[in-house]
């Protein structure tokens, strides 16, 4: 049983080290109890996010993250791939008045916790969720330790 975190920047710029990704999904993934799964993160822009979105959900524009959750089968780790667009996260960084590298952050819970099997609903009851409440629970408690010391 194994723990695999890789993590691409897809010549975009990520105000977060892509080592502090890495321990942080490993962090949720160590919280949540998972002991064998691989996981890939990728930093990528808005026109490939947009791509993504309408290739493989059928909607257009981009989007601040996808995960695909790849299917788990007796014997085989779990698995997620998760695509995260820093643009699109600093807009919404500044629309909620956080910090950029705490929105990252949030996203890479987030995708993480979709990864494990977690989904919540697409309407306004989203953030009432168990899953947003699980995720904002590791932000708050994960994301404060993994930060650089400076703003």
């Amino acid at each position: 049983m194994s723990i695999q975190v890789d993590v691409a920047a897809d010549g975009v710029r990520v105000p977060v080290a892509l080592a502090r990704i890495d321990a942080l999904a490993r962090a949720v993934l160590r919280k949540e109890r998972v002991h064998d799964a691989t996981l890939s993160f990728t930093f990528v822009g808005r026109r490939a996010m947009a791509a993504l979105n309408r290739r493989h959900l059928g909607h257009r524009g981009a989007t601040d993250i996808i995960t695909f959750e790849l299917a788990a089968a007796p014997g085989v780790p779990l698995g997620g791939d998760v695509y995260i667009a820093p643009e699109i996260a600093r807009e919404h960084a500044a629309a909620f008045g956080r910090p950029v590298r705490e929105e990252i952050a949030r996203l890479v819970v987030h995708g993480t916790l979709h990864a494990i099997g977690y989904t919540h609903p697409e309407d306004a009851g989203r953030e009432a969720s168990t899953m947003w409440e699980r995720q904002e629970r590791y932000v708050a408690r994960l994301f404060p330790r993994l930060a650089p010391s400076r703003a």
